[in-house]
């Protein structure tokens, strides 16, 4: 039996990582506040731990050194050992009760992901506070979806202006405009993921359509600062059609920039130890001259581009 997760309240939210003296989620240092959980399934997401919204467990086969005591402790007998092959963990036993991390002395089974609330965070956040005074920097609540927890994200931002933090969202804008609407007055940034501009290729790209995202994009006020991020995937959205569409709503809508942010295979590690499949095997990243061709491309249309931020 799955072990069964309590809702969180709207001063909780699911953490899956605070990041600290973070230079790409906006200007300046910045802490960075990972939500946990996203409606959309990107095919090539290099955080597949922020996908579901629930604590989940990881498994660092490298650093095993075989005490069984985790054998010994699991309350549902999802965890073996083979004499030859070492621990086998089957993760559709498994009940996520998360005991055997709580006794595993290497570090060789972790979990990813912790209900916090806003006082905690904050906690966490203030300790970089000299950090952002000097450099102009602050906080960004990224995921994951932020809009997926949208009352606790408005509390934690509402927390930071309290302290007068310059504070960013990074978000695909997945999310309805309502919960968007009410994080508007205590955002100085909003940095909007655009997937593709197609919405049969968005669907095929993520499992969603891009009609809702580019609505709430549309209505974000002209007053708010937005930079268009735009991940570059390999024979997906890397068309020349597709970069001019781009650079069309970009115009169109007012933002300040185009980020491009292209894609990578960090995150293929995380999907073993969550025990998935790495998803595009073969595919490989741009070259650097690559890179630099689609921002020259981008550029000639007389908007600022940047690689990476």
């Amino acid at each position: 039996m799955i072990k069964h997760e309590p809702e969180a309240r709207p001063d909780q939210g699911s953490i899956f990582l605070i990041q600290s003296y973070s230079t790409n989620d906006g200007p300046g240092i910045r802490t960075t506040v990972f939500i946990k959980g996203c409606p959309l399934k990107c095919l090539w997401c290099h955080n597949p731990e922020s996908a579901n919204s629930f604590p989940e467990l990881m498994i660092h086969d490298d650093r095993c050194i075989g005490c069984r005591k985790c054998l010994e402790i699991c309350p549902v007998k999802a965890i073996s050992f083979h004499p030859e092959k070492g621990r086998r963990i089957n993760r559709k036993r498994c009940n996520r009760c998360l005991e055997c991390v709580a006794v595993c002395p290497a570090k060789s089974l972790t979990a990813v992901g912790e209900i916090m609330t806003v006082e905690q965070v904050m906690a966490e956040i203030l300790k970089d506070e000299l950090f952002f005074n000097r450099s102009g920097g602050g906080v960004t609540v990224s995921g994951g979806e932020p809009l997926s927890q949208g009352p606790f994200v408005l509390k934690l931002l509402m927390a930071c202006k309290e302290r007068g933090l310059h504070t960013a969202l990074d978000t695909s804008g997945y999310g309805s405009w309502s919960v968007l609407e009410k994080l508007l007055d205590y955002l100085d940034l909003i940095m909007f993921d655009v997937k593709h501009m197609d919405p049969k290729a968005h669907s095929r790209g993520t499992g969603k359509s891009n009609v809702l995202p580019i609505s709430n994009l549309r209505q974000i006020p002209r007053d708010i600062k937005v930079w268009i991020r735009l991940p570059l995937i390999p024979g997906y959205n890397d068309s020349t059609e597709n970069l001019n569409k781009v650079i069309a709503l970009t115009r169109e809508t007012g933002a300040e920039k185009i980020s491009l942010l292209p894609f990578n295979r960090y995150g293929d590690g995380k999907y073993l130890n969550l025990g998935r499949k790495i998803p595009f095997p073969g595919i490989n990243p741009f070259s650097r001259k690559k890179i630099e061709e689609f921002r020259a491309h981008l550029e000639r249309s007389g908007l600022p581009v940047t690689v990476g931020e």
